[in-house]
């Protein structure tokens, strides 16, 4: 059976994220070697096909780049987008060369494959500010002023005939680029070429901080202890760590390297503490519908809960039961004598660490087997609320039961 984090949604992201870094580097590096296009294609094509795939290949691979990171919000317009570009990247692979181009056209399959098996993964609508909008209004309104108004005055220009040359003038104007190969050869020329560097330059400005405020945000997210939505949405398959109490260090440990975990608490402090570690910590209470949800309890494969708090932790085991009937949920009860009244909220195995720490150390103290004490204490029974079902046995002829 497959892992579910080999065909889970971290997978299409980070798939993705290959075949974009793989699409860049496979069209630089065949902008200027000779095209050799896979298989039958190459009698059928063109020759100058191949030559714009290459150099266009890498421009996909910038375009496949931030789907990826719309991916990584769980945006169901950048999987639609994302599942239109794969195919591109891979035809431009074939059609660029042999050799540099099997990885590219394998890692696209295998990403379309991922991304169309998770298609419920990305659910998210996209959510446009009015600063966002703004922001994309500029700039398609700035490029629109600056190619139009170039093509009007093109008998004014030096080197601009057509309206290719009109959209080159201006992007190049307001990227403050400049080659010289298109310059005003009028005073009206000159003053629309400035008026043109001033509204580009502007609404790039404006994008530029739009662009920058989500990473902002994320940073002020991670240096408060928090979680971003986007990192909530893509969790599966973790282990929900409810609480900070004395067992949780030793828990982190046993868990390092064997599974990811998510830490909900509701003090700060700790949760910032945590996060400075590089621990995912989710803020907030452990025993709270909303925060189990968001927390994504529904995609967990188990719950620990183990503070110093019995009645916290019988309130989280039920919340998480109620969530998610089928996950396993651990538990640590502070006194012994709540053993059983966490399995009756919903927790499948409760071990008492007092009782543990007790065996051990007086076994240990008379010279005894401290390894067969721990095994008995670690064997599961069953509570009298759950007692073991006899199997049905019915009498035979003779009035004996069947053997």
């Amino acid at each position: 059976m497959v892992s579910r984090e080999w065909i889970g949604g971290r997978a299409a992201v980070l798939l993705t994220f290959a075949v974009a870094l793989a699409s860049i580097v496979t069209g630089i590096a065949n902008i200027g070697a000779p095209p050799r296009p896979i298989g039958p294609i190459a009698t059928v094509v063109p020759a100058f096909v191949p030559t714009i795939a290459g150099f266009t290949g890498a421009l996909t691979g910038f375009v496949l780049l931030a789907s990826a990171f719309g991916l990584r919000r769980g945006l169901r317009a950048a999987w639609y987008a994302t599942l239109v570009l794969l195919p591109v990247t891979a035809l431009q692979g074939a059609l660029q060369s042999n050799e540099r181009a099997v990885p590219l056209v394998a890692l696209s399959a295998v990403a379309f494959v991922v991304l169309a098996f998770n298609r419920k993964r990305f659910h998210r609508d996209l959510d446009v500010s009015a600063t966002e909008l703004a922001a994309l209004a500029a700039i398609v309104g700035a490029q629109t002023y600056g190619t139009v108004g170039a093509y009007a005055l093109r008998d004014e220009f030096t080197g601009l005939n057509n309206l290719v040359d009109a959209f080159y003038f201006a992007l190049v104007t307001g990227s403050t680029v400049g080659y010289g190969d298109i310059t005003p050869a009028t005073p009206i020329a000159r003053l629309f070429g400035m008026s043109v560097l001033l509204v580009t330059v502007s609404s790039f400005a404006v994008a530029l901080g739009v662009l920058l405020t989500p990473a902002i945000e994320a940073q002020l997210s991670k240096a408060l202890g928090r979680m971003t939505e986007t990192q909530l949405d893509l969790l599966e398959n973790h282990v929900l760590v409810l609480g900070y109490g004395d067992l949780t260090e030793p828990i982190l440990e046993e868990l390092s390297g064997k599974a990811r975990y998510v830490i909900l608490t509701q003090d700060t402090e700790r949760a910032r503490l945590l996060t400075e570690r590089d621990l995912d910590v989710f803020t907030a209470d452990p025993s709270d519908v909303e925060s189990l949800e968001r927390a994504r309890v529904d995609t967990a494969r188990a719950v620990v809960v183990a503070t110093n708090n019995d009645a916290e932790d019988a309130l989280a085991i039920l919340t998480a039961r109620q969530l998610n009937p089928d996950i396993r949920i651990v538990a640590a009860a502070s006194n012994r004598e709540n053993v059983e009244k966490l399995k009756r909220a919903g927790a499948n195995t409760v071990i008492s660490p007092t009782t543990l720490g007790g065996h051990l150390m007086a076994e240990s103290a008379l010279g005894g087997d401290s390894e067969k004490v721990e095994e008995q204490v670690m064997e599961v029974h069953p509570s009298e609320d759950d007692p073991v079902e006899e199997p049905n046995v019915e009498p035979d002829a003779d009035g004996d039961p069947d053997r």
